[in-house]
Order: C-alpha cells, then structure tokens, then sequence
C-alpha cells in the first residue's frame, strides 16, 4: 500500500507538524487570553444545541 520511505516521511512531518502547532500555540498564548476570554461560553452552547437536536432525535422517534 505505501512504501518504507512513505511511511517514514509521514511519521516525520507528523512529528514535526505537532512540535511546530505546540511552538506557535505556546507563542500566542497571551494573545489568547486577551482575544478569546468568553469562548468556552460559544463551545458549551454548541455542545447543549447538539445535545438537544439528539434528543428531539430521540423523542420524535419514538
């Protein structure tokens, strides 16, 4: 399916994504909380909004 070197060319840009995503996440970490301070408010409402359409699932089905 995939050859040696394609295998270990993946496993290397994998490795080098993450450290590069982590270094720039850790540099901007200040710009984070100053920007996004309200955000975990907007990530709940996602999660209840979905848990409520799963529920009209649920009871509609029924």
């Amino acid at each position: 399916m995939f050859s040696k070197d394609q295998l270990i060319f993946a496993v290397l840009f994998f490795i080098v994504f993450v450290i590069g995503i982590a270094f720039a996440y850790r540099k901007d970490t200040g710009l984070h909380k100053i920007f996004y301070k309200g955000s975990y408010k907007i990530l709940l409402g996602f999660i209840a909004f979905i848990g409520i359409l799963f529920l009209i699932k649920i009871f509609f089905k029924r």
